[in-house]
């Protein structure tokens, strides 16, 4: 059980800190992806650039992927 939350935590602060960079740098964020899906439909596609799509379905994934590997690292040296 800790396991998990030392995974989900390190997961937490990755997506956290990958928010405010991404924020930063005028990409939209789930957050912001999702509110211009709210107000504007199935239009809010075309309002997307391909940097905002490779960040979203690619790099943001990975980033979330690298914050289970670091929170699985961290739990096996605390842990073992």
């Amino acid at each position: 059980m800790i396991r998990l939350y030392i995974i989900g935590l390190a997961i937490l602060i990755i997506a956290i800190l990958a928010n405010g960079i991404i924020g930063k740098l005028g990409l939209k964020s789930w957050y912001g992806f999702i509110e211009l899906l709210s107000k504007d439909g199935s239009s809010a596609f075309s309002k997307l650039n391909i940097l905002d799509y490779l960040w979203l379905f690619i790099a943001y994934p990975l980033t979330l992927g690298f914050g289970y590997w670091l929170g699985e690292k961290v739990s096996n040296l605390m842990l073992n």
